[in-house]
């Protein structure tokens, strides 16, 4: 009876693990990438290696949700890009083998570019304003355990433009 009791006791019941991965568990990620200027910043600084902050809470085995604080500063010359922003989306993973999931996501966020440069001898800067944008991405994440997982991440930002009024 004890043993038929311990090997009941261990059998997942509805809403425990029957499919790989936990739902409704929060967790924060670290994340250390090339970040590359493009369109009207691409002249104004340097690609350059950043550090971005994920949160993520697993919503459903298909699905989570997932925000990205990010922040970086690229010079070039006598000109600088700072582009802050947290970025929200919705990940949804393709398929999963075992600890292994593929996953695609995109969503909307908040920004604030800002560009700094000389004009004339005079160090110009862009109005600071917060603008909406969106992000794209795509990726593979490893479990490695309850706790722990690795992955790889192509994350695209693309903030609207900021309107200024009498520079570009």
């Amino acid at each position: 009876d004890q043993t038929a009791q311990r090997v009941n006791d261990s059998i997942p019941t509805d809403g425990e693990q029957r499919i790989p991965g936990s739902i409704r568990k929060h967790s924060v990620g670290l994340g250390l990438g090339q970040t590359f200027l493009r369109s009207d910043f691409h002249d104004q600084g340097t690609d350059k290696i950043t550090p971005d902050l994920y949160y993520n809470y697993s919503a459903s085995y298909s699905f989570d949700f997932l925000a990205n604080l990010h922040w970086s500063k690229h010079s070039y010359l006598n000109q600088d890009v700072t582009v802050k922003g947290l970025a929200l989306a919705i990940k949804a993973k393709v398929w999963q083998f075992d600890a292994f999931s593929p996953f695609f996501l995109g969503g909307f966020g908040f920004y604030m570019p800002q560009a700094r440069r000389m004009e004339n001898g005079v160090r110009k800067e862009t109005r600071e304003q917060l603008v909406f944008g969106m992000n794209l991405g795509a990726g593979v994440e490893l479990r490695l355990n309850d706790e722990f997982s690795v992955g790889v991440i192509a994350h695209y930002h693309d903030p609207f433009d900021v309107r200024q009024e009498n520079a570009p």
